[in-house]
């Protein structure tokens, strides 16, 4: 089978004018996949996925995050919800989606819900979280997340870079469940590295809970979430089962925080299922 692993390298205009940087690959005639990493990563995360068969039979769409990446990076605009969520309708628009599916990791979870509050759910036709979040910096959201992911999310904006980079490199480990070549360890550190510490810190100083919304999401929705998650814990997944209607949850066994990366023969296969399902 021939894999389309041409791509197509892109900036689209986000929410107050940001310019977010987009790659796009796969078949230009198949279902959009669009990919959304997590906090201080980048679009090279989905690796295991764009340079995949499925490529074969769908649109894929990888996006750099505001602050991340080749995005822009400026000072104070990562707390407003709006913003966020027109970064993802700039998106659609700009490479004129139909209908497409969005897979959101970890922080992701809230972008995605970011995007549903402001513009609603008629233009996408469902939801991927992936080991995600969809509430933070509220009293609820502690009980979602790992003991030692929490203690690392205050260094990791740190203005002392011995102590940013060291907090950077144990989440890198603790993200990826330590099963990265060290190869791959460098590549993960140098995307994470070129993250200002202002973005990790207006990213983490967010206040909001989306329990709200989540029960009136009626376009299909996967879950996947890994059962040695340890930065956001399977629980919370379990949680998100309970309050969307349509929604399917695959908790992959020995998988941690990234189980696209950690089982992606698996995790390939689930959302190929999926989005042929909708």
């Amino acid at each position: 089978m021939r894999v389309h692993r041409r791509v197509t390298k892109r900036r689209v205009e986000g929410g107050g004018g940001l310019w977010l940087y987009v790659e796009e690959s796969g078949n230009p005639s198949g279902r959009p996949i669009v990919f959304f990493h997590g906090y201080s990563q980048n679009h090279l995360v989905w690796l295991k996925q764009t340079h995949s068969d499925l490529a074969e039979e769908f649109r894929l769409i990888a996006v750099d995050l505001r602050g991340h990446g080749r995005s822009d990076k400026p000072q104070g605009v990562y707390g407003d919800s709006r913003l966020w969520a027109e970064d993802v309708a700039g998106i659609l628009r700009a490479l004129e989606l139909a209908q497409p599916v969005l897979v959101g990791w970890s922080y992701s979870g809230l972008v995605l819900c970011d995007y549903v509050r402001h513009y609603g759910q008629e233009a996408i036709g469902g939801l991927v979280f992936v080991g995600a979040v969809t509430r933070t910096g509220v009293k609820e959201s502690f009980a979602d997340l790992g003991d030692e992911f929490v203690a690392l999310v205050r260094p990791s904006f740190s203005n002392v870079v011995t102590e940013r980079q060291s907090a950077m490199e144990q989440l890198i480990h603790l993200t990826m469940n330590g099963l990265l070549s060290e190869e791959e360890f460098y590549l993960f550190l140098g995307f994470n590295g070129v993250v200002p510490p202002h973005v990790r810190e207006g990213m983490m100083k967010r206040k909001l809970s989306n329990d709200d919304l989540l029960p009136t999401l009626q376009k299909p929705v996967l879950i996947v979430h890994g059962s040695e998650d340890q930065v956001v814990l399977p629980a919370a997944a379990e949680r998100h089962a309970g309050m969307i209607p349509k929604a399917r949850l695959r908790i992959y066994p020995r998988a941690g925080h990234s189980p696209f990366w950690e089982d992606p023969g698996r995790f390939n296969e689930n959302l190929r299922e999926f989005v042929r399902s909708i």
